[in-house]
């Protein structure tokens, strides 16, 4: 489907990097940025809030300076995630300031962002929203969203259960709009099957953990190089919200990861009092086992270029 054009135009690859709680910072989404595709970060990772304000300058400034450098040059517009839930108590203060500044794309995740819409569209903004099932879809498209992100089972962090055979096809049924698929996704054929899907953009994560420029402890980056699928766990504990999380993290943290309590939702919980936790207890997806190495962004941004290319000349030599 065609993607809306301030975004297609400064596409090197039709790749979104997820915003990953605590481990997304500047450095990175710059990177992602300068690689051609679109780099994010929550809002919540700038603290104190007073920090949001210069994370987005800064990374205004860096895009601005490379492509004065090089008009040609295919450079991405970046994105702010925003937790649009009761408990995320800078909500109001973050969206202010991605407004004044025009941030370029607003990620929004849990509850339909009809505020948040009206806010950025009122500037020229895209917003893309999180769902795991059609009825989130359909509220979300209520709200007047640009695009849909369809976190599928195996997605690192908040995720959901459905196959993303199965969710795709559901939501190209009733939307022709952007869909952006989360799940798993770790190299460049990946990409081109999540296209041959039906998606129009890739959502990743995980892979972007084990990268220099990542604000991840080396161990947390170590445990994805080693790791394999059967050691994700599959959990509301942490949040309130079921999410996939590192195996030997959570018995790094003193607890039995094939004995974990459930937590109802109504503990769900975004605030500032649950940053310390993530710090200990580690996301990431059922890609990991596809994850070898830690390099710079831009390192794993051209090998993701180079399968995607060599993907596609398969498909056109089968």
């Amino acid at each position: 489907m065609p993607l809306p054009k301030s975004l297609a135009a400064h596409l090197a690859l039709p790749v979104i990097g997820s915003p990953l709680f605590i481990v997304s910072n500047p450095d990175l989404v710059i990177a992602q940025c300068l690689g051609g595709i679109v780099g994010s970060f929550p809002a919540l990772n700038a603290r104190p809030k007073e920090e949001l304000e210069a994370w987005i300058l800064r990374i205004k400034t860096a895009l601005a300076a490379a492509t004065a450098a090089d008009p040609s040059r295919r450079i991405a517009p970046f994105a702010v995630n925003q937790i649009v839930h009761k408990s995320n108590d800078r909500l109001a203060h973050d969206v202010e300031v991605c407004v004044r500044h025009q941030v370029p794309i607003i990620i929004t995740s849990l509850q339909a962002p009809g505020a948040v819409v009206k806010d950025v569209h009122g500037y020229g903004g895209l917003v893309f929203h999180d769902v795991t099932n059609l009825r989130h879809a359909e509220k979300a498209l209520e709200a007047g969203v640009d695009g849909l992100i369809l976190v599928c089972a195996g997605a690192g962090g908040h995720a959901g259960t459905m196959s993303p055979f199965a969710l795709v096809g559901e939501v190209r049924r009733i939307y022709d709009g952007t869909i952006i698929l989360a799940g798993a996704i770790t190299n460049g054929a990946a990409i081109l099957a999540a296209q041959a899907m039906g998606a129009d953009l890739a959502y990743m994560g995980t892979r972007f953990i084990a990268t220099e420029e990542a604000h991840a402890a080396e161990s947390y980056k170590r445990m994805i190089v080693e790791a394999g699928a059967s050691e994700i766990i599959y959990t509301s504990l942490f949040t309130g919200v079921a999410g996939n999380y590192l195996k030997r993290s959570i018995a790094a943290a003193g607890l039995d990861p094939d004995d974990l309590p459930s937590v109802d939702k109504s503990q769900m919980n975004f605030g500032s009092t649950r940053v310390k936790p993530w710090k200990d207890v580690w996301g990431a997806g059922q890609g990991v086992g596809t994850i070898g190495d830690v390099l710079p962004a831009a390192q794993v941004i051209d090998r993701l270029k180079a399968e995607y290319a060599a993907a596609r000349m398969r498909l056109v030599a089968a």
